[in-house]
């Protein structure tokens, strides 16, 4: 799968579900059980918002591919190893377990992706690495 469509994906997937306990607690609460911590769960949902928006908005290059990707495997990595850790033992509902093998199909899209085809990143003079500049000539000596 190609980044760009990979982040966009993504990013809306994370946007969806920062929103929705936001936005319908009660639901939220009849999936995943109740929460004591209220805070503890707005915390998460507006970070879930904001990351997803960072994936959405990356533009197509290099650079932006690659930010999208750093945020999609961190978010993912660590929502899923969270609810590996906690949901076997209770702690948390275990249909967290769902959401640890989702949040692992996206760590295998990321680790699996195509990154775009631009040679350059934004801010970076000269060519990419492997690569000869036209405006230099090999030395004769």
């Amino acid at each position: 799968m190609q980044q760009v469509i990979l982040s966009k994906t993504h990013g809306a997937f994370n946007v969806v579900n920062g929103l929705w306990p936001l936005l319908h607690r009660r639901s939220f609460e009849a999936v995943f059980g109740p929460k004591v911590d209220r805070w503890l769960m707005f915390t998460v949902a507006g970070l879930l918002v904001t990351n997803g928006v960072v994936q959405v908005t990356a533009d197509g290059s290099r650079h932006g591919q690659r930010l999208a990707k750093r945020v999609g495997l961190g978010t993912a990595a660590t929502l899923g190893l969270i609810d590996l850790i906690y949901a076997p033992g209770g702690r948390i509902s275990r249909s967290y377990l769902a959401d640890a093998a989702m949040e692992m199909v996206w760590v295998c899209a990321w680790l699996r992706a195509v990154a775009p085809e631009d040679s350059e990143s934004p801010g970076r003079a000269g060519p990419s690495r492997g690569q000869v500049s036209p405006m230099v000539a090999p030395s004769g000596d």
